[in-house]
């Protein structure tokens, strides 16, 4: 069986943090648990275990489901349409 690569790979780019944390947390005051990266606009969003759920949020509201675990240590990517690591 061939594994096809996941299409929303196209959409990765050479990003940086746009912020410390958590955008919508830092702007409201909400905290975070873990924080991930947007790997098409750089937007920095909080982890489905955080109250806010603001890096799934991100994906949803502008189609940019690829992003990166910004943990110390980890090194890995998540397609929140496929549910999946990529």
């Amino acid at each position: 069986m061939t594994v096809m690569p996941d299409p929303h790979l196209s959409l990765v780019r050479d990003v940086r943090p746009k912020t410390p944390g958590c955008e919508e947390c830092l702007r409201t005051g909400m905290g975070w648990v873990h924080l991930r990266l947007c790997l098409t606009c750089g937007h920095v969003g909080c982890c489905d275990s955080s109250p806010g759920r603001h890096a799934r949020a991100h994906a949803a509201a502008v189609g940019h489901p690829i992003v990166r675990s910004l943990q110390p240590g980890e090194n890995w990517r998540w397609c929140f349409a496929h549910e999946a690591f990529v």
